[in-house]
């Protein structure tokens, strides 16, 4: 498994306001974004897969969403999880 509990933890941890704050969209903007990462290298290497690749599309567009929800709600925190995370629109 590409994505251990420690990794997950260590994410919540970096990202959201304790090791176990799976729920605020920091977090969860995080765990998408490692997610995203881990499915582009796999598809570097098989360029062929397509349900890979869907479901790559669907994350993409699932992390899009949180982060127009947090631009929406405070405009400060959606620019620092934009800088820590390095995506740009």
């Amino acid at each position: 498994m590409y994505l251990t509990a420690e990794k997950k933890k260590e994410i919540f941890s970096k990202y959201g306001k304790s090791n176990t704050d799976t729920g605020s969209a920091e977090s969860q903007v995080a765990l998408f974004s490692a997610r995203i990462s881990h499915l582009t290298e796999h598809l570097k290497a098989n360029k062929k897969d397509y349900s890979t690749e869907r479901s790559l599309k669907m994350l993409v567009g699932k992390r899009r969403r949180l982060l127009d929800y947090m631009k929406a709600k405070d405009i400060e925190r959606y620019r620092k999880i934009i800088k820590e995370l390095g995506i740009r629109k």
